[in-house]
């Protein structure tokens, strides 16, 4: 349980890592922004991707 929480928190700092050096998750192309005078809808479909991408690639080379 140990080692888990360690490569959890090693994941969880690059991520910060990443995202303080400016990578634009949030605003990629495809991600879209729907405004009208009363409402604003966000649909983060890109980034949802990529994020799940990522994620699945990481426990992919955990679980061996």
């Amino acid at each position: 349980m140990g080692k888990v929480l360690i490569v959890a928190g090693f994941f969880l700092a690059g991520i910060g890592l990443v995202l303080s050096m400016g990578f634009p998750l949030g605003r990629l192309p495809g991600d879209f922004l729907f405004r009208r005078e009363s409402a604003t809808i966000f649909v983060p479909l890109t980034s949802s991707i990529l994020l799940s991408v990522v994620l699945t690639l990481v426990l992919m080379v955990f679980r061996r």
